[in-house]
């Protein structure tokens, strides 16, 4: 009869801990994945912010180790696609070591030289003075306004790029913010193109990212995602398969003395949805027009939206 008044102690033993292990993590917020394992939204947010604190001095040298030094050529087609003229506004998410931002700002001076060349040519008749004074007048302007934002959460990748930053004599056009892309620190309508490389995944609520993506970009403004995805060929999936999860976590150690963050890495890839299924996931978040470009037989493919 005291059972029948108590259900507790019909418990197997060791299931009553467990139950309030249960209601402990039921307690603290909805439950999410960390890789492969299930922790919950606040656990997820911590680790990963450790994972890239512990990573960051060494995030650029992993990158060429990993992918062979393939990610700056996906990187330089992103760029491409994205097309920026002068006067373009841009929004770098989880952009901290400076990768997109620099391409960007290479695109852009480039674009500007041709302008200017044109525009010389275009005036034959000027002296050699005019032609130097007017030369010298672009130059001073050599991103037409251009502006690039890098918005990360985490301090040490802002640290990383900033010193990147100088040492390779970025400045004009250039801002650093320290931000969340689920809750991003921009007025809305405030900028004309969106991006976020290798990032997307390590957002703990992609939706809520892909919704402040929408807000925050210009009617007319375009969303670009780099991101790894799915392989189509069944034969390089398993190759894929052996490469990361035996090779990726030992350059991980060697290079970086830290394996466990690049069995993550690895590991959030494998969890990151498939390209159909984020192509709707964009599309919910109110974007038109939306493709996908696979690139490397899909082991990362470009995403693309435009807000009307």
């Amino acid at each position: 009869a005291a059972a029948g008044l108590c259900p507790c102690r019909a418990l197997l033993p060791g299931a009553l801990p467990a139950l309030r292990r249960s209601l402990r993590g039921f307690a603290a917020g909805p439950q999410t994945h960390f890789g492969f394992q299930t922790v919950t939204e606040a656990e997820r947010r911590e680790k990963i912010y450790q994972v890239f604190e512990s990573v960051a001095d060494k995030y650029d040298v992993m990158n060429d180790s990993m992918t062979l030094g393939i990610h700056r050529v996906w990187k330089d087609i992103l760029v491409h696609k994205m097309n920026p003229s002068p006067g373009t506004l841009l929004l770098d998410v989880a952009g901290g070591t400076g990768d997109i931002a620099f391409r960007f700002i290479n695109y852009v001076r480039s674009v500007r030289e041709r302008q200017l060349q044109r525009k010389l040519k275009r005036h034959q008749n000027l002296s050699w003075q005019e032609i130097a004074e007017s030369y010298q007048e672009d130059q001073f302007k050599s991103l037409g306004d251009s502006q690039v934002v890098v918005c990360d959460i985490n301090r040490e990748m802002l640290r990383v790029g900033k010193q990147k930053a100088q040492d390779l004599g970025y400045s004009e056009g250039l801002s650093w913010v320290l931000g969340n892309a689920e809750e991003l620190p921009f007025d809305d309508d405030k900028f004309d193109v969106y991006t976020i490389a290798f990032g997307i995944r390590n957002v703990t609520r992609i939706d809520l990212a892909l919704q402040e993506a929408y807000r925050v970009l210009k009617p007319g403004g375009r969303f670009l995602c780099l991101e790894f995805s799915r392989v189509s060929n069944p034969l390089l999936s398993r190759l894929y398969d052996l490469y990361s999860f035996q090779v990726i976590p030992v350059l991980g150690e060697v290079i970086a003395g830290d394996w466990k963050s690049y069995r993550y890495l690895v590991e959030s890839i494998r969890r990151f949805p498939p390209q159909e299924e984020f192509k709707a996931m964009i599309e919910d978040a109110g974007f038109f027009k939306v493709d996908y470009q696979n690139l490397s037989s899909g082991i990362v493919a470009i995403h693309s939206g435009f807000k009307l």
